[in-house]
């Protein structure tokens, strides 16, 4: 491992995170997929984090790190940047904490996202049309003395996140592979060392939208790169991963075993099976796991994969739109 990009492993303390944000973020169910397996004969099973408090995954790490502030830091309050589900979660823990937030989210955010930010309490502040926008933003507000909570590329996040592994490995101990969604990294980067500190032999696979690719073509570069945003119903995962990234390329780069990218169409076809098969309500982010499962780009050759559903939070309209075939 170069010296640049090391992932400190000492910091990523994810038994530690499961018991301090064992208040706020519950342990998800999992449920067995028969449809998706017959597809690719293997037994896969969903972890449903679209069911956790806040409606995705992102509550666990933005817990672990609000709660690991000082009370100076806390009475400063908090600021972070979001295309929604990160924000939601920021918003709901300070608020139940009582300390002040700011979510900075893009002018695109979806509207049900960004009426929860404003119902747990937070200050939302729109701007830009880009999320690197909004997050240049939220940078200048951290300079007015405001704490930063990273969306991703942070010990206490990763290690937050990290808990999803522990979980599954409780749930599931007969797991050999298991498939998440990629953006920044923050998700894939807790489980796959959280699952891999314990069982080294396990698969992880990273599933990114074609249209949010950037840790893939960084990782293709061999160092984090811009990239050009383009629209994408997976819009959870959209945004860079900071040139500057000091935790989760390295992380990814380190402990994930194989990349791989869906299209829009394959999304969307996905959100409608999970309605159809399963009657879930699961967003464009959330559902690129099992959109690599129905188009066979993973899951022959395992004897038992998980797939992270990581939320679920879509407006009633779009996904209205979505399960009835409306372009």
């Amino acid at each position: 491992m170069s010296e640049q990009n090391q992932s400190p492993d000492l910091q990523y303390d994810v038994s530690a995170a499961r018991v301090a944000i064992a208040d706020i973020a519950i342990q998800t169910p999992v449920l067995s997929s028969s449809p998706l397996t017959e597809r690719v004969n293997t037994p896969v099973t969903l972890k449903l984090e679209n069911l956790q408090v806040t409606g995705s995954f992102k509550v666990r790490g933005a817990a672990n790190k609000i709660l690991s502030l000082s009370e100076d830091e806390r009475e400063r309050g908090v600021v972070t940047v979001s295309s929604g589900n990160h924000g939601l979660a920021v918003s709901y823990v300070a608020g139940s904490l009582g300390i002040p937030a700011t979510v900075v989210v893009p002018e695109w955010v979806d509207t049900s996202k960004l009426d929860a930010i404003k119902r747990h309490g937070a200050a939302a502040v729109l701007h830009g049309n880009t999320y690197d926008e909004a997050e240049e933003h939220s940078l200048e507000l951290e300079e007015e003395g405001l704490i930063y909570v990273h969306p991703f590329d942070d010990p206490y996040v990763v290690a937050g996140q990290g808990t999803i592994g522990l979980e599954l490995l409780e749930q599931l101990p007969s797991v050999d592979c298991v498939v998440v969604p990629l953006s920044g990294g923050g998700l894939i980067s807790g489980i796959a060392y959280a699952v891999k500190t314990v069982q080294p032999e396990i698969r992880v696979i990273g599933v990114s939208a074609e249209n949010a690719r950037v840790m893939y073509e960084s990782l293709l570069v061999g160092h984090p790169e811009s990239f050009p945003e383009d629209e994408t119903i997976a819009s959870a995962l959209s945004g860079g991963i900071g040139l500057d990234n000091a935790h989760t390329f390295a992380l990814v780069r380190d402990y994930v075993d194989e990349h791989v990218l869906v299209t829009e169409d394959e999304i969307k076809t996905a959100m409608l099976f999970a309605a159809k098969e399963h009657k879930l309500v699961v967003e464009g982010g959330g559902a690129v796991g099992i959109a690599a499962v129905l188009a066979e780009k993973v899951g022959r050759g395992n004897n038992s994969m998980a797939v992270v559903v990581s939320g679920g939070n879509i407006d009633m309209v779009s996904f209205g739109k979505i399960v009835s075939g409306e372009k």
